[in-house]
């Protein structure tokens, strides 16, 4: 059975709703049921025959063909199953997402994960503020499950993230972590301003020296026997966290943030024996 594929007719001038089109509520419904599902677009509500090209039958497996940054809220709430998106994605992908897997081989817009509770999600570009946050007024960001980032991130990654694993493999903006409670960031590129800012527990990991606060100390260098495990346990994904098993173990640690609980650190990976600096960036980060 194939999958069951939305090819995009033509895009819209109107932001589009597409939270009904998720595994489990596509369940057992027939081809012409969904095709009668309306979709919110703006002020109006348009059926998703209108909007979409329809084949397959899968509805465990769903792929999302020209999909574009205007199709908001893309595998809501997702408990089962696959959904591929093909193109890029929306603001609040992923929100709430309990279960399955998500991939996205494009950019993906704010709020990304925001709320995640499990399962994977994959973005092949780059992502928007807010990545793994918490929506405005909530307490709560992301609460498990996995993101890898294959290219940059906005600001406040991470915002009140209470658990869960956050792998990026290009840089992250202003306020990385900002108000974490706990779970692990991992950053290869460069970090912006205010890194680590309210951070009550939690782990950040980066290759590249970051600027930080005054409330963050440091605690020297040390090898960690944990890290080369944790990171054993991402040679399933595809990506280049897969291959730092044994290169990321000795660290320079800072605790903080001490304007908080000040039990989170920041570990910033220190050049293998006999290498040199500019050797360790051009071939970490470039």
């Amino acid at each position: 059975m194939s999958a069951l594929t939305f090819t995009l007719k033509q895009e819209t001038a109107q932001r589009v709703d597409m939270s009904p089109l998720v595994c489990q509520l596509l369940k057992d419904v027939s081809i012409d049921d969904i095709a009668a599902i309306e979709l919110q677009n703006g002020k109006r509500k348009i059926p998703v025959s209108e909007l979409f090209d329809i084949s397959g039958a899968d509805t465990q497996n769903i792929v999302i063909k020209n999909s574009f940054a205007k199709l908001d809220f893309i595998a809501k709430d997702l408990q089962d199953g696959s959904i591929t998106v093909e193109g890029e994605a929306g603001a609040y992908l992923a929100m709430g997402m309990k279960s399955g897997t998500v991939t996205v081989n494009g950019d993906v817009g704010l709020y990304a994960a925001c709320e995640m509770k499990n399962g994977l999600l994959t973005i092949q570009g780059n992502a928007g503020d807010f990545l793994g946050a918490a929506l405005p007024g909530n307490k709560q960001g992301m609460k498990g499950g996995t993101v890898l980032v294959k290219g940059n991130v906005g600001q406040r990654v991470g915002d009140h993230m209470r658990r869960g694993t956050m792998l990026i493999e290009g840089c992250a903006g202003d306020y990385c972590g900002s108000r974490m409670i706990a779970g692990t960031i991992a950053v290869m590129g460069a970090t912006g301003r205010f890194l680590g800012y309210a951070m009550q527990r939690g782990t950040i990991l980066l290759w590249r020296q970051p600027k930080l606060s005054a409330t963050f100390n440091d605690c020297g260098t040390h090898t960690l026997a944990f890290l080369p495990i944790l990171f054993k346990s991402f040679r399933k994904f595809d990506s280049k966290f897969a291959a730092q098993a044994i290169a990321f173990n000795r660290v320079q640690r800072y605790g903080g943030d001490m304007a908080e609980k000040g039990r989170a650190e920041i570990l910033v990976k220190l050049p293998s024996a006999g290498q040199n600096d500019s050797a360790f960036s051009a071939e970490s980060f470039h």
